[in-house]
């Protein structure tokens, strides 16, 4: 795992996409794409800790029907 720039970096999601479907990660509240198709409430940074600690089969799962 590669060391994360600073939080006032955003995830590189967050540069791809909308700014509509931008909002801050859920841990470490990084700008990262949040909202909508594709987008998870972890900036990748984050998403890799979660790996760590629970396996490589963690996901979002979202809780909208």
């Amino acid at each position: 795992m590669t060391t994360p720039p600073p939080i006032t970096e955003p995830d590189p999601s967050a540069l791809i996409c909308p700014g509509d479907k931008i909002g801050p990660c859920a841990a470490c509240q990084r700008k990262t794409h949040k909202y909508g198709s594709g987008g998870i409430p972890l900036c990748q940074w984050c998403m890799e800790s979660a790996k760590t600690a629970w396996g490589a089969t963690v996901r979002f799962v979202s809780t909208r029907p």
